[in-house]
Parts: structure tokens; C-alpha cells; sequence
């Protein structure tokens, strides 16, 4: 089974930049869907987006369309989340997963990291 590991969270001031890694070991994580999801304070977790395998079509929540960018380096085998326009309500806990299939449900991923807080001041 693939182990996932988070970083790059922190704490960032709203408008900023932030760049999460999932880094796999154990398996190719390029071999399936990898997807983002967060969870913030008192709330459920929620998606965020995914990428197909091998690095192949991306599709985004709503909230972060535009904003967020996922992308594969199948050599260093990590997947990257790429947040601009930060804004507060981006503050959570962010979860990478890998996935049967590329799919906002989370019993999709079977496969979760411990996640990487990333907080947005106003």
C-alpha cells in the first residue's frame, strides 16, 4: 500500500501563495488518481481537486477553480497543489489521497497522508 506525506503548509497572509506536496512511497503513486481534500475547523472535509493518472486531466472544486492547480512530477513521484489568490476560507487541514478513480466522494481514496494545516490571515 502507498504512504502519503504532506508539506509545504504554513501560514500565509490572504492574496498569498502556497505550494502542498504529496510525496508517495511505497508504490508509483502515478498509477491512479491522486486527489486534494480539506477540512476545516468544526467543518466536514471537503474536496478540493484531482488528477488522473499519470498526469493526465485535473477537475476542481468550484471554490477553487482557477486559484488551485494540481500537477504530477511522476519522476520525483509527488503530486503538487498550487494555491494563489488566498483567501481565509481557504484555512484548513489539507489531505492528499489516492484514488480507484478520479472523484470528489472520498470513499473513492483509499489511501490518505496525515495532512498539512494551512492557514490564511486577513
Amino acid at each position: 500500500q502507498v504512504q502519503l506525506t504532506e508539506s509545504g503548509g504554513g501560514l500565509v497572509q490572504a492574496g498569498g501563495s502556497l505550494r502542498l506536496s504529496c510525496a508517495a512511497s511505497g508504490r508509483t503513486l502515478s498509477t491512479l488518481p491522486t486527489g486534494w481534500f480539506r477540512q476545516a475547523p468544526g467543518k466536514e472535509r471537503e474536496f478540493v481537486g484531482a488528477i488522473g493518472r499519470i498526469g493526465g486531466s485535473t477537475y476542481y472544486a468550484d471554490s477553487v477553480k482557477g486559484r488551485f492547480t494540481i500537477s504530477r512530477d511522476n519522476a520525483k513521484n509527488t503530486v503538487y497543489l498550487q494555491m494563489n489568490s488566498l483567501k481565509p476560507e481557504d484555512t484548513a487541514v489539507y489531505f492528499c489521497a489516492e484514488g480507484k478513480v478520479m472523484s470528489r466522494l472520498e470513499r473513492m481514496y483509499s489511501s490518505w497522508g496525515q495532512g498539512t494545516q494551512v492557514t490564511v490571515s486577513s
